[in-house]
């Protein structure tokens, strides 16, 4: 397995300077992995039916791209809620069921796997507090950015200092949903009719799940963006869950993205 390159992982403008504090972070492609098949590449997912082996090795390399050993790489038993789960040094490698992780402890990777659903990842630099929360629609539209935040901020992050940035994830030109979808946003608010645009099946319509979620963090009061990728279309870089299920394939890996406070500055 050794063979294949160390993962070479995308990274945000916005995120970037933080490096300068010493919190290093990445969206990891399906790249640099040793999966093979529909898993082809670097598939963290545990729930997958993934060779168990071949999802720890690649585990295993990114936590090795932070300069950590697998035991410090921090993910969930993501179920799509607004739940946040704060990470220490306590951390003793338990998947805790929630969507987001936040923490202030350096030496520690936090990671939220997705195939389509939005990986997000916070940074306070200035006060070196983390974050890393995994949003679909549910998550998005019920609070989990929010807890995020706030969260951060119960570990001495300033709100305004806060930057977060949302990875590849799926494009509003690749998400068909129908009425109800539709109906249950609207009812919820109704201004949020602006992330539908018209489809060409009667009663359905094209979400943009990455508008509404930059939109969320940015009303929640930190500087926000995203990397602009859609998982649909790219299958030479990422997983998709809507491709594999359009492809009636049997599986999907997932991606991670992680972010990290590194011990020593």
């Amino acid at each position: 397995m050794s063979e294949n390159p160390l993962p070479h992982p995308l990274e945000s403008a916005l995120l970037t300077p933080a490096r300068e504090a010493g919190i290093r972070h990445g969206y990891f492609t399906r790249h640099g992995g040793v999966s093979e098949g529909i898993y082809r590449g670097l598939n963290v997912g545990l729930g997958s039916n993934d060779d168990r082996e071949r999802v720890l090795e690649n585990r295993r390399r990114v936590a090795a791209w932070f300069d950590l050993p697998l035991e410090r790489l921090a993910t969930a038993h993501q179920i799509h809620s607004s739940d946040v789960v704060t990470i220490d040094g306590a951390y003793d490698g338990t998947r805790q069921e929630a969507d987001a992780l936040v923490t202030a402890t350096p030496g520690i990777a936090l990671g939220v796997l997705a195939a389509d659903c939005g990986p997000i990842l916070f940074a306070d630099a200035e006060n070196r507090v983390i974050g890393a929360a995994h949003a679909g629609w549910k998550g998005a539209l019920y609070g989990v950015l929010e807890n995020t935040i706030e969260a951060m901020i119960r570990l001495g992050a300033r709100r305004e200092a806060i930057a977060a940035c949302l990875g590849p994830s799926i494009s509003q030109a690749s998400y068909e949903v129908g009425p109800e979808f539709i109906e249950r946003f609207t009812r919820y608010d109704q201004a949020y009719d602006v992330y539908f645009a018209a489809s060409q099946r009667p009663d359905h319509a094209m979400f943009d799940l990455q508008k509404l979620t930059v939109d969320r963090l940015t009303a929640a009061g930190v500087a926000a963006d995203r990397l602009g990728l859609c998982t649909y279309p790219d299958v030479e870089r990422f997983f998709s869950y809507r491709r594999t299920t359009h492809a009636k394939e049997a599986d999907y890996g997932r991606q991670i993205s992680a972010i990290a406070i590194e011990e020593t500055v």
